[in-house]
């Protein structure tokens, strides 16, 4: 018995030994990219009580960020703006810049409020545009409120019924406005990443990164074990994984770095640049050439006098009725538009 349990004792020795001796090794590196789709979330989107006043369905702040987001995204937006204040007609109430801000925000938060200031008398002395991201509705649907918090400021309630209120209809609830392109923030939200991924490829030092390859077998385990420690506690911008090997028994170069080529390490930066846009572009509906985008067949856009003719008859001209609604709640013709020409002041001067 003695014989046989010492017998079984050395085999278990020899066990450890084997394997606590050099083995071949591989293991890899890199934060994880989680990928979410939560976009059936909007379904269930309501407009929450808070305090004395409803907050949006969406966030106002989530939407202001992402306007900046991507250049396709902003650029339609800015067209539409420019286009609107150029043919609207300054009146004594609502200036030029005041009906710029207005407008923007109509674009951006599929809200816009103007304030009638008044005096004494309770005549009209001018219209000026409140902040969308920081009004809100009150609870009884009459009165409206301004939440911007702050050091010195604290959220106060507008003057009852000198709030004029425009939105985007929306199919789920009637309280605030939703802007049309909210089914575009994914890809929105998609090209910033892209870009912002690409940029960090060029920041980063190895940029495909590589494969540390190691045969010797005559290595000693410990540097072995300080070079994986070392590579483990490396930090510093990088998008692509490295990978350190460790194979004792291999027969051809003790140790090497195999660089992972840019094919290998693909990321499809066009593709996703390219396809986004057309989706932000169908969101907006603003034809590519008045954005100064470059076409990539010979061909191009076609002639951008009537792009931009057709543009303006079948998206500007019912923004423009929409904006005229102010007129009727006002109950005085604020809001004039000049017809939409392409020609320049000198050009009607020498006509």
């Amino acid at each position: 018995m003695s014989k046989r349990k010492n017998k079984n004792n050395h085999a278990a020795v020899d066990h450890n030994a084997q394997s606590g001796g050099a083995a071949a090794e591989a293991f890899s590196f890199g934060d994880p990219v989680p990928v979410l789709d939560r976009r059936e979330l909007l379904d269930y989107v309501e407009c929450v009580q808070m305090d004395r006043w409803y907050e949006p369905p969406v966030s106002f702040d989530g939407l202001a960020r992402t306007y900046r987001a991507a250049v396709h995204h902003s650029s339609p937006i800015a067209v539409k703006r420019d286009i609107l204040s150029s043919t609207y007609i300054p009146h004594r109430l609502l200036s030029q810049q005041a009906f710029a801000r207005f407008v923007q925000d109509y674009l951006v938060f599929g809200n816009a409020y103007l304030e009638k200031r008044t005096n004494r008398l309770g005549g009209v002395l001018s219209l000026e545009p409140a902040l969308a991201k920081y009004t809100r509705r009150g609870v009884d649907l009459d009165t409206y409120w301004f939440v911007q918090y702050g050091l010195t400021t604290q959220p106060y309630e507008f003057t009852q019924g000198n709030i004029f209120h425009l939105l985007e209809p929306d199919i789920n609830q009637e309280i605030y406005g939703l802007p049309g392109y909210l089914s575009a923030i994914p890809s929105t939200l998609l090209n910033e990443s892209a870009t912002l991924f690409r940029r960090k490829y060029y920041i980063n030092g190895s940029h495909a990164g590589f494969i540390m390859y190691m045969t010797d077998a005559a290595q000693n385990q410990e540097d072995v074990n300080n070079i994986r420690q070392a590579m483990k506690s490396a930090k510093g911008p990088g998008n692509f994984r490295n990978l350190f090997m460790y194979s004792p028994n291999g027969k051809k170069d003790g140790i090497q770095i195999i660089p992972l080529s840019e094919v290998a390490a693909k990321d499809e930066f066009l593709n996703i640049k390219n396809v986004s846009r057309d989706d932000m572009m169908a969101a907006h509906r603003v034809p590519p050439q008045m954005m100064g985008i470059i076409p990539n067949n010979t061909g191009g856009f076609g002639d951008v006098e009537k792009a931009s003719r057709v543009f303006v008859r079948n998206e500007l001209m019912p923004l423009q009725k929409r904006l005229q609604e102010l007129n009727d709640w006002l109950g005085e013709e604020v809001i004039r538009f000049e017809p939409y020409t392409l020609g320049l002041t000198e050009d009607k001067r020498n006509d």
